[in-house]
């Protein structure tokens, strides 16, 4: 099964192709680019050349994996809407995994992952030995709760290392497209249902609508 794999949630742009055969996962394609404000322009480029790459079309692949967040509402929805796009309009089916579980998936012991939710925060979860404990938060990372990690990994780690009360990886690390797909796997080899995507926004975009006039009176 050949499985296009996309994550927006960060300021990386990133495509893979895997294909996924039993339980092995093998990594045929993949292209990334860190830029916070390339996702709309990079992204479709990148799926391209991941399947010239591969030597395949758009006819070879199988399913979608989208990272669904959190992450900035813009960057995400990019991600998103692209994957549920291209999985319609090739008659395959999309499934959507945490992003966060793409970074917290690979490590061991217990283990802070974490990714820039701008506004001076970040979003965040708990691993132990790879295991997501509750659900992904939000917060400055002065602001933490008791979390009992050892250490944190991943952009938002990088980026507030001396804010934090644990040991920080000094290089941003972010969502492994190959876990991604691995944490999907039993759905995509039960051929599950396709599924909506929902975004991991976790709070309000930056951006609100204007509020309306008043009306004029009589």
């Amino acid at each position: 099964m050949r499985v296009l794999a996309l994550d927006t949630s960060t300021s990386a742009v990133q495509a893979a192709l895997v294909d996924l055969d039993d339980d092995e996962l093998f990594l045929t394609a993949f292209r990334r680019e860190v830029n916070a404000r390339g996702h709309v322009e990079r992204l479709a480029p990148f799926i391209e050349g991941c399947l010239a790459d591969a030597g395949r079309t758009r006819a070879d692949v199988d399913a979608v994996v989208s990272g669904v967040g959190p992450g900035p509402f813009t960057g995400l929805r990019v991600g998103m809407v692209t994957a549920a796009a291209f999985a319609d309009g090739a008659g395959i089916p999309v499934y959507g995994v945490c992003s966060l579980d793409g970074i917290g998936g690979n490590t061991r012991g217990r283990a802070l992952a974490a990714t820039d939710a701008r506004r001076k925060e970040i979003y965040w979860a708990v691993y132990d030995d790879g295991r997501r404990e509750g659900e992904p938060q939000v917060c400055r990372p002065s602001e933490l709760p008791e979390t009992r990690a050892d250490y944190a990994i991943g952009e938002g780690a990088s980026k507030y290392a001396g804010e934090l009360p644990m040991d920080a990886e000094t290089e941003p690390v972010y969502p492994d497209l190959v876990k991604l797909v691995e944490l999907a796997a039993p759905r995509l080899l039960a051929g599950a249902p396709s599924e909506r995507l929902t975004p991991l926004y976790l709070r309000r975009p930056d951006a609100q609508p204007a509020a309306a006039p008043p009306a004029a009176s009589a």
